[in-house]
């Protein structure tokens, strides 16, 4: 199996923009072990409802939360609600984006590397193509103009890892207090093959959130249906 970066295309021929924020997020916050202030970017969970919980209006805007004990408290009063296993860094964002939306789209849009929203009939023709573990958590964007499309956001869990050997010596173990990964991304990134996902064509890798990667099966779906708005470049594997 080969497998994809996918990212935001340089040349872009629809105008779309979002202009938004999503419904909850966790803290950044300090770590008292690697003395790191930090936020993640990029790890977010649009089909997760924190609206059940206490602590939600809080969650509402980000902060800094100093107290990284207060910080662990929130992540796992959130940890029922995402899925089995993900880490919940400082900064994972929840629920739908908020905000508002203008231009063209195509059925694909990546306004972030790390961000991939696509129309619903989009979705629903990957899903008749047989492409594994792809949800759509739905937006809350308005649109000023008439005949909006209906944009949903994919949730990205993150699965595969980088390669040790293409990780500068002394970072690819993180820390153990936080979980932060301090090290820039590669120039010639290599996957570690017994890392990747079996059961997924679509995921982030767990030690470098902001690179989504697609499998063959998800690439070759996304040439033979034309969904051709996202940059895809192969990895290697060892």
């Amino acid at each position: 199996m080969t497998f994809y970066r996918l990212d935001s295309p340089e040349d872009w021929s629809c105008t779309g923009e979002v202009n938004a924020n999503y419904k909850w997020g966790l803290p950044g916050t300090h770590c008292p072990e690697c003395d790191a202030t930090w936020s993640s970017a990029s790890d977010s969970y649009p089909c997760t409802d924190l609206s059940g919980l206490p602590e939600a209006k809080k969650l509402e805007e980000p902060y800094l939360e100093e107290d990284f004990e207060e910080f662990v408290r929130l992540r796992e009063l959130v940890r029922p609600l995402v899925p089995a296993g993900v880490p919940l860094w400082p900064g994972t964002k929840f629920g739908p984006l908020v905000g508002s939306a203008r231009g063209t789209f195509g059925q694909l849009f990546m306004p972030y590397a790390w961000r991939l929203l696509i129309r619903r009939e989009a979705l629903e023709q990957l899903h008749a193509e047989g492409i594994r573990g792809l949800e759509g958590g739905r937006t809350q964007l308005r649109f000023r103009q008439r005949q909006a499309p209906e944009l949903l956001e994919l949730q990205i869990e993150p699965h595969g890892l980088l390669h040790r050997d293409c990780i500068p010596p002394g970072k690819a173990v993180p820390c153990g207090r936080c979980g932060r990964h301090g090290f820039s991304f590669p120039d010639k990134p290599i996957l570690d093959r017994a890392s990747l996902p079996e059961h997924l064509d679509l995921f982030r890798l767990a030690n470098f959130t902001t690179v989504i990667v697609a499998s063959e099966r998800l690439v070759e779906a996304i040439h033979r249906l034309g969904f051709e708005e996202v940059s895809i470049r192969e990895l290697h594997l060892r």
